[in-house]
């Protein structure tokens, strides 16, 4: 359930920010889809939990194919395409050996590799694909806002989640020591 859910939150990604329009954030322009992006990085980092890091790697692999053929059926440029292929190789990468490697709770190791995955997805997309090097969607003034709004939501996702998953694995925790004490003093 978690790869699928994985995948799905990608592909829906692409889809939201193909078929809307931006959302005007004060002096930020973000695409709708970015929304998801912070989620799929928390549940890349669940799905690396139950399977474990090299399997993730498939399914990372799998989830690339699919978001690239995705966008090429809603009409974005082969350049775009290139560059969320490229983004999301590196950002989802890096995130998966940063969790790897962290030896703290799993809250943290989620907002910290998020929080560089997210920050990799847009830095790379945006000058990759969107700014005058790529497409020119995105002229040079508006590129540091362009990458900063996009890691802005993409980081208050993942804080979000961190936190959730904080509080929830407290609650597990709390709850399995209760029993422990119930079940040694009977």
């Amino acid at each position: 359930m978690r790869v699928l859910l994985y995948i799905l939150a990608i592909l829906v990604a692409n889809v939201l920010t193909a078929k809307l329009r931006p959302l005007n954030m004060g002096i930020f322009v973000v695409p709708i889809g970015t929304f998801l992006i912070g989620i799929t990085f928390i549940m890349r980092d669940l799905v690396q939990n139950q399977l474990g890091r090299r399997k993730t790697y498939y399914i990372i692999i799998t989830a690339l194919f699919l978001s690239a053929i995705t966008s090429l059926l809603l009409g974005d440029t082969l350049w775009v395409v290139f560059a969320s292929a490229i983004s999301f190789a590196l950002s989802e990468t890096t995130d998966t050996e940063i969790y790897s490697r962290l030896r703290t709770s799993m809250s943290y190791r989620v907002m910290y590799s998020g929080l560089v995955g997210g920050l990799l997805d847009s830095t790379v997309f945006v000058v990759v694909g969107i700014s005058p090097l790529g497409t020119g969607f995105v002229p040079w003034d508006a590129v540091p806002l362009a990458i900063a709004g996009q890691v802005i939501v993409k980081s208050v996702m993942q804080l979000i989640g961190a936190l959730i998953i904080g509080k929830f694995i407290n609650t597990l925790e709390d709850t399995n020591a209760t029993k422990n004490r119930v079940s040694s003093t009977l």
